[in-house]
């Protein structure tokens, strides 16, 4: 199984927004050396809780200064941007790192509606408009023409080139699903954001309406997943009490940086609280490395995945690095690096 990383640059209390892109910046690295395939970066926008509002800036940076790893965006939220624009953009970072770059096109707004309208006052309609807007997307990025008759026929994305982004379609949904089925794209399921509900069914819905494209005879299916991993149960259950609090307080529509554990430690739950952390507990996914690991293979058979991009959001940076450390040794990712390159 592949193991890739999913970054949302996340905004922990008691450092600054601009710390938390540095610090993606740095774990990008940190996970190439490790043998991490993919580094994927999230788009957010008028949010405490994540820095991350352009994807494709931090991707030029990551991949300017990396060598191997794959650097590409889970996801840019197409309904906001014209469709030429991100095109240019991400041809442009495929020039800048050839054959690394991957394109992950979300639907959703990554935002309030209020602000989906500051990014793009026709977003309702943009919204409605997505695969259309994809299919122009596809074609410019392949250096394509579009349809015989369609207003922009003849315009071309810069630079051009022979390579192109690897495209993919993100989503929670069976609408994601059905949409890379239909353009025949590598699909990712955010597990992380429905704890897994829906994903048999979504990934059953890709593969059994899959329509084969040149690039992609055959349906490519990936999970992310949100996982952690520290050296002893303890630790893992301790580091986690973040993010307890932390969904807590976004199922109230409040979307404040991450607290600390000793924040959440401190924090006053009610007994409807105390009972909503004891299932979130009861589906996380944390413990040690190894058994993270097994946890993960375990998902990744059942729902016949090769492929899991890890979201892993903890208060301190070190730790946050560690649960990366622990997960690469436990899969053995720099064996399963070389193994892979070899059959390429």
């Amino acid at each position: 199984m592949r193991l890739s990383v999913l970054d949302q640059s996340t905004i922990v209390s008691g450092r600054s927004p601009g710390s938390a892109i540095r610090e993606s910046l740095a774990l990008a690295r940190h996970c190439e050396a490790l043998g991490y395939h993919r580094y994927w970066l999230a788009e957010h926008h008028a949010s405490d809780s994540q820095a991350g509002t352009a994807p494709e800036i931090l991707i030029a940076a990551i991949a300017a200064t990396t060598t191997r790893i794959r650097v590409g965006s889970a996801g840019v939220m197409l309904p906001h941007y014209a469709a030429l624009k991100v095109a240019e953009q991400f041809r442009v970072l495929e020039a800048i790192a050839p054959g690394r770059i991957d394109l992950g096109i979300g639907r959703a707004p990554g935002s309030d509606r209020r602000t989906a309208f500051a990014l793009n006052p026709a977003a309702d309609s943009a919204a409605d408009n997505f695969p259309a807007q994809l299919r122009d997307l596809l074609a410019w990025l392949a250096g394509e023409d579009l349809p015989e008759g369609h207003p922009f026929r003849g315009v071309r994305a810069q630079p051009a080139g022979p390579g192109m982004p690897e495209p993919w379609v993100l989503g929670s949904s069976d609408y994601g699903a059905q949409v890379a089925a239909w353009f025949g794209l590598p699909y990712c399921f955010a597990h992380f954001i429905t704890d897994g509900r829906g994903a048999e069914q979504a990934l059953d819905l890709y593969r059994t309406t899959y329509r084969p494209s040149p690039r992609h005879p055959e349906p490519h299916a990936a999970l992310c997943v949100w996982a952690l991993a520290a050296p002893s149960e303890a630790e893992a259950a301790r580091l986690f009490t973040s993010r307890e609090l932390w969904r807590l307080w976004r199922e109230r529509g409040v979307f404040a940086p991450l607290p600390s554990p000793e924040e959440a430690a401190a924090h006053r739950y009610s007994e409807a609280e105390l009972d909503r952390i004891a299932r979130q507990r009861a589906r996380g996914l944390f413990g040690t490395g190894a058994a993270v690991a097994a946890r993960l293979r375990e998902l990744g058979a059942a729902l016949g995945v090769s492929e899991i991009a890890v979201l892993t959001t903890v208060h301190d940076a070190e730790a946050r690095r560690q649960s990366y450390t622990l997960l690469a040794e436990a899969f053995g990712a720099g064996a399963e690096l070389d193994r892979l390159a070899a059959a390429d």
